[in-house]
């Protein structure tokens, strides 16, 4: 692993000097001759380990060591001091230090004070990585999906969610987009801050305006009170707005100041109030369609859609079903304290025969419902919704096992024939075969069967 060192020390031999028996020892080194600049350089962000003299004019060492612990306890400060004193070395090691030497600096000592303090660094990397990695795993596991369209959406999430860029969420109700409103806000560096949510389809538009933006006392009737707004409530955090297209005009003229010049004020006020909001939105209407229709502003649009993330339908990655239903049994089984835990295969075979309009949402409702009916541990096509059931029974073709060839050939037939409504000519299309064909064939399997 590569790692920067930061010598600050405002003598120009010692600081020299110890930089190159590091760069001798095959680490990188940069340095610094004042304390303010010292601290300057480690804020750009790229530093491992520090290396500093405790009384330097401007900055001190002291005050250096401080700032380093504070800003990021991780890095290893390694002081110096020229006085040798016991006090020095010892209240350095309170305020944090990973150790001292004192001048002049015995080099084999200090090769073997760095050594040791980067191998303590990387530990504290590694340690890092891995409780990020699962941070990031643990913010996915409400999102379900193994699908390569599931996937790129779990990139892009990952890709945008450090930035501050807004961010479009579309697709149709029911597949998820509130789930990846919350992961961008949970990977995020706003993750400690609040995370509001506006569902703008359920307000009026005198509601949504007070909602966003807040009011003050008397501002129309029945204000009584001073009120912050969602903006407000949202500072320094992430604001969702859900169903986006559904807001009015007005809203809309309103929504785009804040998003340009990041300001707004109060309904009935004239205190101008900051804004450090980033915005994701959502909608499953098709907005250029809606601005088409003059029902939605274009210089909003483009304002809110920095960023896109189609969630596809259900319908469109049916590879996803087998996670989502093994998730959504287990999370129903242990709430209702029910043993159901597994699916006969006709149930499956309707479940991944269904298109599923509703989505994802349609999915969960579908298996809460069959694990509260199920009598016994394994769900039958009989505990499954009418709707469901119903379509698995079109469309499908069931042969018995144990049948032979002919009797496969006619029952394929008949089903299609029947599927067809009787008409024979796209029964032969359907079936890849020839009009005069088809009819031999019915003509025989009218025939009864001649026993073995």
């Amino acid at each position: 692993m590569h790692f920067k060192i930061l010598i600050v020390d405002d003598e120009k031999n010692i600081r020299e000097g110890l930089a190159a028996a590091l760069e001798l020892d095959g680490h990188e080194v940069v340095t610094e001759a004042v304390g303010g600049d010292g601290w300057k350089r480690f804020q750009r962000g790229d530093i491992d380990l520090v290396i500093t003299d405790l009384r330097m004019p401007g900055l001190s060492g002291e005050e250096l060591l401080r700032r380093v612990i504070a800003e990021s306890p991780g890095v290893p400060v390694i002081v110096l001091t020229g006085h040798g004193t016991v006090e020095s070395a010892v209240a350095a090691m309170r305020a944090g230090a990973y150790d001292f030497l004192t001048k002049p600096v015995n080099l084999d000592r200090l090769s073997l004070l760095v050594k040791r303090a980067l191998e303590n660094r990387e530990l504290v990397l590694k340690h890092r990585r891995i409780e990020e990695e699962l941070e990031h795993k643990k913010r996915f596991e409400a999102i379900i999906g193994t699908s390569l369209s599931m996937r790129r959406v779990f990139e892009t999430i990952s890709r945008v969610a450090p930035s501050k860029a807004s961010v479009l969420i579309t697709g149709e109700s029911g597949v998820g987009k509130e789930l990846v409103a919350d992961a961008i806000h949970a990977l995020s560096p706003r993750k400690d801050k609040p995370f509001v949510k506006v569902h703008c389809a359920a307000l009026s538009e005198h509601l949504l305006e007070s909602e966003l933006f807040g009011h003050e006392k008397g501002a129309f009737t029945g204000a009584s009170a001073r009120r912050r707004g969602r903006f407000e409530l949202a500072h320094e955090g992430t604001l969702f707005l859900d169903e986006i297209a559904e807001i009015d005009q007005n809203i809309q003229i309103k929504l785009l100041r804040v998003l340009q010049q990041k300001e707004f004020e109060r309904v009935g006020g004239e205190e101008t109030i900051e804004a450090d909001v980033r915005i994701v939105a959502a909608t499953n209407k098709d907005l250029k369609a809606e601005i088409d229709k003059g029902a939605f502003r274009e210089d909003l649009y483009f304002r809110l859609n920095v960023i896109n993330i189609f969630i596809p339908p259900l319908r469109e990655r049916k590879d996803d079903l087998p996670p989502l239903i093994t998730a959504f049994l287990r999370e129903f089984a242990k709430e209702n304290n029910k043993a159901a835990d597994s699916i006969d295969e006709r149930a499956r075979s309707a479940l991944y025969g269904y298109e599923w309009p509703g989505n994802v949402r349609e999915l969960r409702n579908c298996i809460e419902s069959a694990v509260v009916m199920a009598k016994a541990g394994v769900i039958t096509e009989n505990d499954l919704p009418p709707t469901i059931r119903a379509q698995s029974d079109e469309g499908w073709i069931r042969i018995p096992l144990g049948s032979d060839l002919e009797e496969a050939e006619r029952i394929i037939i008949r089903d299609t024939l029947s599927f067809l409504k009787g008409n024979k000519s796209k029964t032969a299309e359907v079936l890849g075969i020839g009009r005069k064909t088809l009819h031999r064939k019915l003509a025989e399997s009218a025939k009864p069967r001649s026993s073995p």
